[in-house]
């Protein structure tokens, strides 16, 4: 089978899950193309090297990834990602795509010149960092005078490369699937907003402090000039706990779905397998036991249905 792993964020630990059940199923990857952490994961099981950045991942607490997300307050970005980049290059080395057992593609989208990018040969590991670049979070990269960031905004179902690859059937993998919560956000719980953790992100809490001021302000200087001559409000209240963060997430995860929708009515797989978009933010990278275990569900659930 032929593989296309969507981009979303620590949604895509759930790609883990899903190699692993459907090669329990008797299927045998031939090739991968991947956008985003669909790259990530991609790479390392064409590599050989998942099972031990699946033991690793599922080690980290929230502790852990705080620290290792390397937040930049001067970048193009909220973090620098070095020290994932390091753990990744660890596992695979100096490896060459096109030294890998498997054909392999790494999607990457060119700010400048607004175009999607293959990653067919050179460093693995640079592929996958120019693949998993979020805007607005994990910083872009320059390569070949390109500047490259994460290939989930042109193409978050890499499913036409795949297409050249001798498969029987080609199976992608959506990290993009409607909310299962009534109101599109996040559960609290799911969140995570423990004491430590914001003891670790005061600079981000002193952001989202300082914008909640502002937009107060603003709010309530429309109230005066406007509302109250027209006698209604003009801003319900925002929901309870929105962060900066939540509001990049929301917003890139509308931008995926909607690309997607777009990819799949003109490529579809021959079976697709779907993760909800609230399972998760898209740092949640210490939830990796339960997302892969909701890989291994869904796949199950998109098996029965074939």
């Amino acid at each position: 089978m032929a593989l296309a792993l969507g981009s979303g964020g620590a949604r895509g630990y759930a790609h883990i899950g899903v190699i692993a059940e459907l090669e329990a199923n008797g299927y045998q990857v031939v090739g991968i193309a991947g956008a985003s952490m669909g790259a990530m994961v991609g790479g390392l099981h064409a590599a050989g090297q998942l099972e031990p950045f699946a033991e690793w991942a599922t080690s980290l607490t929230q502790r852990d990834v705080l620290r290792m997300l390397d937040p930049t307050l001067t970048g193009p970005g909220m973090v620098r990602a070095g020290k994932i980049l390091g753990k990744l290059s660890e596992l695979v080395g100096e490896t060459l795509i096109e030294d890998l057992p498997m054909p392999f593609t790494a999607v990457a989208a060119d700010l400048t010149h607004r175009k999607e990018v293959w990653f067919q040969r050179g460093r693995l590991d640079a592929a996958v960092r120019a693949s998993i670049a979020i805007p607005g979070v994990i910083t872009p990269v320059v390569i070949n005078g390109r500047l490259l960031a994460d290939g989930g905004l042109v193409n978050p179902l890499p499913v036409v490369p795949t297409a050249a690859i001798d498969a029987d059937v080609t199976i992608g993998v959506s990290l993009s699937e409607e909310h299962l919560t009534a109101s599109g956000f996040p559960d609290a719980p799911a969140r995570e907003e423990a004491a430590d953790a914001h003891e670790s992100t005061k600079a981000d809490s002193e952001l989202v402090r300082t914008l909640g001021r502002w937009l107060d302000g603003i709010r309530g200087q429309l109230h005066d000039d406007d509302a109250e001559r027209q006698g209604v409000e003009l801003f319900e209240q925002l929901p309870a706990g929105l962060r900066t963060r939540d509001v990049l997430d929301l917003s890139l995860d509308m931008l995926r779905s909607v690309v997607a929708k777009y990819r799949l009515a003109g490529y579809p797989p021959d079976v697709l397998v779907t993760v909800p978009r609230d399972a998760c933010g898209s740092l949640d990278f210490h939830r990796a036991a339960e997302l892969i275990e909701l890989g291994r569900e869904r796949t199950r659930a998109a098996l029965a249905r074939t």
